[in-house]
């Protein structure tokens, strides 16, 4: 390549100029920016020190430069209801955005990059000579609006309004401080970078700004305001704007940016504006400097720039889409700050540290290992147990029924069922990860009639030799372990009469079939599924009854606990979601209709199940799918389940349609628990891609679940909890006795590891 020309002055454009240039030192590179170069609309800068490593290998002269002007911290403050928690080791460095820009100019001046300034770029054919032109132009990027239909741009405008503030007020760590005034919170996120200033962030939701009648102030206005909400944090100091360019209010709303697409031609989008990371996680910044790494390392001397673009893209986007999903948590905290304000300050702390979810337990221990034991003797107190411990150890309680721990075993069906009966199978299934240590054992979705089951291969409970069968496997659970035993009750609607789950999933038998029905006549599979048929009044009164039935011999068979499944698709979610409920009569339309027969099921069930013993509903909190049920109809639901009796929800997501979209990751559906306990004032079960013992004893010592249900780590290891114990060094596990050999030189072979690990 002999010309490569940068649109936009800012990091992204002066540190992929400074690369190129390097890489390609005969080339002709070029940044080009509308501003002047001391201008500046921002105060400070945080990086990092895992990131400092990264610009070190990069460009290390670059990366001097900046660090030499660095101010660096390591503690977090958060106050809160008049108290402040510090935690340390987190490891940033702030520095102020003027300065950054300036040592980047510097450096890009010393290779021989050309750099134009106050210079407005309408349209890029202006540079159509040029190999490539990178468009690091911002989140407002006009490249990327002009070619909107080729980028196809994703910008969701979110609930706050934030404005950028500097004080000379220093402030010895990174500070979070909330303050309630009478239409809602305010918070600062405040740091210092340099030894005089301090960059200070107020943020606010829309509705709050705007009874505050705050559209209405000027510049000076807010700044008055903020300064006596957060004075007792100013130490008398003023609070200042840099932002008198603007338009009407200095009040931003942040956009989250994703482009479908990164490059057309021979243009190429990096930074803002390709994606944005919300300011919470600090990242911004960061992304679009290590956008312009991957975009020289891929294309500088790529002999096809084409495919040296898409590689680029292909490896960016993921990194932007994990990025996005830590901010997405992260700055939707923030916008529901009002969700946590009932936690006490430790526990709200720890909330705020773990809200992107790349932070876990484990990973604050090795920060500040005072501050985690701090957060740890304040959940024990709480649960009424002495001396600090691993959170998942915690007992729990609900009505009559105590766990030792906060782990589940998730229902998984197992299709090994013969009429319903289950057999030596689930005796093995249940009873082996009973003895596993799990707290609380569910049962696979067990089906209140034979039309009811999703397979042949599916368990039920609608007849005396069924209940037999199950008392059986309870009275084992019992007798041999320190678990409680839930029953799930369900019906598969829809999605019943279908092949067993390792023949062809969801499609019908090959013979045999037998009638569904369903809140609406629409199959799960189009041209593949039957067609259920449309619940009429008697079919819910059936249907109710046969719950109400199943419920009554789970009772006798001893179980613990019940859980209705409501959930997936199956026939009481099917009521739930619009997209599966077409009804106008009293059971379609709104939330209140679409909830009216399984709220009916459930308060039938909790009438004949015993008044000291809990009941759980499994939901799906989303569709995944647009037009599909919305966060406003689940806390409805919620509230009318807790209102009618419900002690538990168990918070799971999907497989309504199948043209899903789930947005898949570790604890991906955990948010969504978070949201109904939080909000709802209900204790929930979270569940989804929860592997490790750290994602359990980070969302529990978070208050984002009570407790926290793993499906396949179960199927390949029964003993899970009992390995994550020893591995915890928690010995007040219960085992079996016929097992403690085992737990004993677990634990030594652990210890010995561990003291290698050290060695080395």
């Amino acid at each position: 390549m002999k010309r490569i020309v940068c649109l936009g002055g800012g990091p992204a454009g002066l540190y992929a100029g400074i690369l190129f240039k390097k890489a390609l030192p005969g080339a002709s590179v070029e940044v080009v920016e509308r501003n002047r170069p001391d201008d500046t609309f921002g105060w400070g800068v945080v990086f990092s020190d895992q990131t400092l490593q990264g610009f070190r290998a990069t460009d290390p002269e670059s990366h001097d430069a900046i660090v030499s002007n660095f101010h660096h911290w390591d503690d977090i403050d958060v106050h809160f209801k008049d108290e402040r928690v510090r935690s340390g080791g987190h490891g940033f460095c702030g520095i102020s955005r003027k300065l950054l820009l300036n040592k980047l100019q510097e450096r890009a001046t010393a290779l021989g990059v050309k750099q134009s300034f106050q210079h407005d770029i309408d349209d890029p054919a202006q540079f159509a000579d040029a190999d490539l032109i990178v468009a690091a132009d911002g989140v407002n990027s006009r490249t990327r609006k002009q070619f909107a239909a080729v980028f196809e741009p994703d910008i969701d405008v979110r609930k706050c309004r934030y404005i950028w503030l500097g004080t000379r007020q220093r402030f010895p760590a990174f500070t979070f401080a909330f303050e309630r005034t009478g239409h809602g919170w305010f918070q600062i996120h405040a740091y210092q970078f340099s030894d005089e200033l301090s960059t200070v962030i107020v943020e606010t939701r829309e509705e709050t700004w705007q009874a505050h009648g705050m559209d209405q102030f000027n510049t000076q206005q807010s700044i008055e305001f903020c300064e006596r909400l957060f004075g007792r944090y100013l130490d008398g100091h003023s609070l200042m704007s840099n932002a008198n360019h603007l338009r009407g209010s200095a009040w931003l709303n942040f956009s989250r940016v994703l482009c479908k697409r990164w490059h057309t031609g021979n243009i190429v989008l990096i930074g803002d504006a390709a994606h944005t990371a919300h300011f919470s996680i600090g990242s911004g910044t960061k992304l679009a400097m290590e956008d312009a790494a991957s975009l020289v390392k891929h294309v500088a001397h790529a002999t096809d720039v084409t495919a040296g673009l898409e590689s680029y893209q292909a490896e960016r986007s993921l990194e932007a889409l994990k990025l996005q999903s830590a901010a997405r948590n992260r700055m939707e905290w923030f916008e529901n700050v009002d969700r946590y304000v009932h936690l006490e300050p430790m526990q709200f702390a720890y909330s705020l540290l773990t809200g992107s979810q790349r932070i876990g337990h484990d990973n604050l221990r090795v920060r500040d290992g005072a501050f985690v034991e701090g957060v740890e003797r304040d959940l024990a107190r709480r649960a009424g147990v002495s001396g600090p411990r691993p959170p998942m150890f915690l007992p729990f309680r609900l009505r009559g029924m105590e766990l030792v721990n906060r782990v589940v075993v998730s229902p998984m069906a197992q299709y090994q069922a013969v009429d319903g009966v289950p057999n030596d199978w689930h005796l093995m299934h249940y009873g082996s990860r009973a003895a596993g240590g799990a707290g609380l054992v569910v049962t696979e979705m067990t089906c209140v009639s034979p039309s009811g089951r999703i397979s042949p291969g599916c368990t039920g409970l609608w007849n005396d030799a069924q209940r037999d069968a199950w008392q059986r496997i309870v009275e084992f659970v019992h007798s041999h372990s320190a678990a409680k035993f839930s029953l799930q009750l369900g019906h598969s609607g829809r999605k019943g009469s279908t092949q067993l789950g390792w023949e062809r999933a969801d499609h019908p038998l090959r013979e045999g079939n037998w009638e569904l029905i369903s809140a609406s006549p629409l199959p799960y599979l189009d041209g593949i599924s039957q067609t259920p048929r449309a619940m009429t009044l008697e079919d819910v009164e059936q249907v109710t009854q046969q719950f109400v039935h199943a419920a009554r011999l789970g009772v006798q068979a001893g179980f613990d606990m019940l859980e209705l499944h409501m959930a997936h698709g199956y026939l009481l979610a099917s009521f739930l979601s619009p997209l599966t409920n077409r009804r106008e009569d009293e059971f379609g339309g709104p939330i209140e209709n679409r909830m009216r027969f399984p709220l009916a099921v459930f308060k039938a069930c909790r009438a004949v199940w015993p008044a000291d013993k809990p009941m759980s509903v499994r939901v799906s909190a989303c569709d995944w799918a647009e037009g599909g049920l919305s966060e406003d109809d689940l806390v409805a639901f919620a509230r009318a389940l807790r209102e009618a009796g419900a002690d538990l929800i168990d918070v799971s997501s999907g497989q309504t349609v199948p043209w899903q979209k789930p947005v898949y990751g570790r604890m991906y559906q955990t948010p969504f628990s978070d949201l109904l306990r939080n909000s709802v004032d209900i204790a929930t079960i979270a569940v989804g891609n929860i592997f490790e013992a750290d994602h359990v004893n980070s969302i529990i010592a978070a208050g984002r679940a009570d407790l926290c249900a793993l499906a396949r780590p179960h199927l390949a290891d029964p003993s899970w909890t009992l390995h994550a114990a020893a591995a915890q060094n928690w010995t007040e596990q219960h085992w079996p006795k016929a097992y403690l050999s085992g737990k004993s030189q677990l634990e030594r072979n652990l210890a010995r590891a561990s003291q290698m690990i050290g060695a080395v």
